[in-house]
């Protein structure tokens, strides 16, 4: 059946991501677990996990706060400090020894916070003053999310040199590349979208003023990697973290192509909602993966069935699975063959310890 299988797709045959190339075409999603230490500082745990996980092609971390302020949950990890590159060194070491390839998801989330989780009990910060549905994950519990702070005109530069600095300590950790998390609701979403974007600076109003932040952020990090080391995570329709655009064709059509132009090597969508629905209707992704040059990742709800499709049809270049890989640390060779699933225990899902994270078994029963 292997051999069956591989004569009829090129899903778990190599392709070639820039300098790179992967084992195969399907992509382990980023997937936070809250299990980072004191200093939001990576272990060795979490480099099993991941190790244990290497036979994506490739791997995108779990998403990682580029500065303290940039904190929306409990038990994340960070990416800008000695001691969580140290960490997070002890990660990509681990993929890598067991032939794997794995990018940093770089993550600001905004609003989308709790003065619990930042530096001197401050309020997070946004786009607007606007209040977000939702309770925040602290360690105490979640608590209702507050009004944010608008940022000033006067704090983004520093803002983007978070963003370089945190490219930068991802390639100190042996990172492969970065990806920039512009989805689900979080900061940079926030300056995208109409709903949450009541500024009247250069960084609102416009399109071209909502657009400026992703613009100024994805320069400044292909400035530290290079574009063919950089991709960016969009959700064009989702609604994640309360979030909206009067006109999610314009917008995100335009921002596809600004990072086109830049020369990021892929745009990775979530098709749909955010750990919700399927449902495209009413939205051409195709026509972002036709205005784009670089890779298109496709993410959200996909089966076996669908990724197989997807690349029958050519409707993505490469396919990302999420909570598949929570209990199939060998999910590649799941899918090759069609073999049953595990079910992840939800109740694990987020925090813990080495229970429900790196206990599931492969196939042959291995841990």
């Amino acid at each position: 059946m292997d051999t069956q299988v591989t004569q009829l797709t090129d899903l778990f045959q190599p392709v070639r991501l820039g300098p790179l190339t992967l084992q195969n075409r399907v992509v382990m999603a980023p997937l936070t677990r809250s299990r980072a230490a004191a200093g939001d500082v990576p272990t060795a745990m979490n480099a099993t996990y991941y190790r244990q996980r290497a036979e994506a092609g490739l791997i995108i971390s779990e998403a990682s706060q580029i500065s303290p302020q940039g904190k929306g949950y409990a038990w994340t990890p960070g990416i800008y400090s000695d001691a969580q590159i140290a960490g997070w060194r002890l990660v990509t070491d681990a993929v890598h020894e067991a032939g794997g390839l794995i990018y940093c998801q770089l993550w600001h989330v905004g609003r989308i916070s709790h003065p619990d989780l930042q530096q001197g009990h401050v309020l997070p910060v946004s786009a607007s003053a606007i209040r977000p549905r939702g309770k925040a994950f602290t360690e105490t519990g979640f608590q209702p999310i507050p009004t944010p702070r608008p940022l000033r005109t006067d704090e983004i530069p520093g803002l983007i040199a978070d963003y370089a600095h945190a490219a930068t300590a991802a390639k100190k950790a042996g990172f492969d590349g970065v990806e920039i998390h512009a989805a689900n609701g979080y900061l940079i979403d926030q300056f995208l979208r109409t709903k949450t974007n009541y500024r009247t600076d250069l960084y609102g109003g416009t399109l071209e003023n909502r657009l400026r932040l992703l613009t100024e952020v994805t320069r400044a990090v292909v400035g530290v990697w290079g574009g063919d080391r950089v991709g960016v995570r969009l959700a064009p329709v989702s609604g994640a973290n309360d979030v909206a655009d009067a006109d999610p064709a314009t917008t995100f059509g335009t921002a596809v192509q600004r990072l086109d132009s830049i020369g990021v090597i892929y745009i990775h969508i979530v098709e749909g909602q955010t750990i919700g629905p399927r449902d495209t209707t009413g939205f051409d992704f195709g026509a972002l993966q036709r205005s784009f040059r670089g890779l298109y990742i496709a993410n959200n709800g996909y089966t076996r069935d669908l990724a197989l499709q997807a690349r029958r049809e050519h409707t993505a270049d490469l396919v990302a699975f999420g909570r598949p890989w929570l209990g199939n640390p060998d999910l590649v060779t799941r899918l090759r063959i069609d073999a049953q699933l595990t079910e992840a225990n939800r109740e694990t899902w987020y925090g813990g310890a080495e229970a429900g994270y790196i206990d599931y078994p492969r196939l042959d029963g291995a841990v």
